[in-house]
Order: C-alpha cells, then sequence, then structure tokens
C-alpha cells in the first residue's frame, strides 16, 4: 500500500485521477509502477523487468528506485508492508 507521498503530483493523479501537473509522455509508465508498489508488500516485488529497481545509496540508502523514463525515477522508502514519500525526481 502507498501511505504517503512526497510528490504532490503523484499524490493528484494517485488520489484523484489528475494527471496535469504530470509529463504526458510519462503517465502510462507512472501508472504502471504506482499500481505496482500499492500492490506490493515489501520492495523486492518491484523488482520486475523494465524498472531497473535498486537500492540507493550513501545519504540515500533506504530509498528505493525504479526508472519512469530517462533520468525520471519514482522513489519511495519502506515502512513494514507499506510504501512511504513516494515521490517523482531526476536525481541524476
Amino acid at each position: 500500500m502507498i501511505r504517503s507521498f512526497r510528490s504532490k503530483a503523484l499524490a493528484a493523479f494517485w488520489n484523484r485521477g489528475d494527471a496535469s501537473k504530470l509529463d504526458a509522455r510519462q503517465v502510462a509508465k507512472i501508472q504502471i509502477r504506482l499500481s505496482r508498489l500499492a500492490a506490493a508488500v515489501e520492495p523486492k516485488e518491484c523488482d520486475v523487468p523494465g524498472f531497473f529497481f535498486h537500492q540507493l545509496g550513501g545519504d540515500r540508502r533506504g530509498t528505493y528506485s525504479i526508472r519512469v523514463t530517462g533520468n525520471w525515477r519514482m522513489t519511495f522508502r519502506w515502512d513494514d508492508t507499506d510504501a512511504i514519500d513516494v515521490d517523482l525526481e531526476d536525481y541524476h
């Protein structure tokens, strides 16, 4: 389950279907990744082909990343069986 978002644009899309603040070219991929994240009970369930799932290192340790497009990643942390602080960022 997704418990919290850092990105207001992702929250609006997930909770209300409002994609107006997202890049239209990314919306389909974002929907697929959010659905997978919401169904997962542990981070490893997001390790599927095309997601390029990995845990970040350094001061971002404990944060996981999945690729959306190009440099854009959906990042999140995990608490018990819930994804928290879900964000959409270009951290490269």
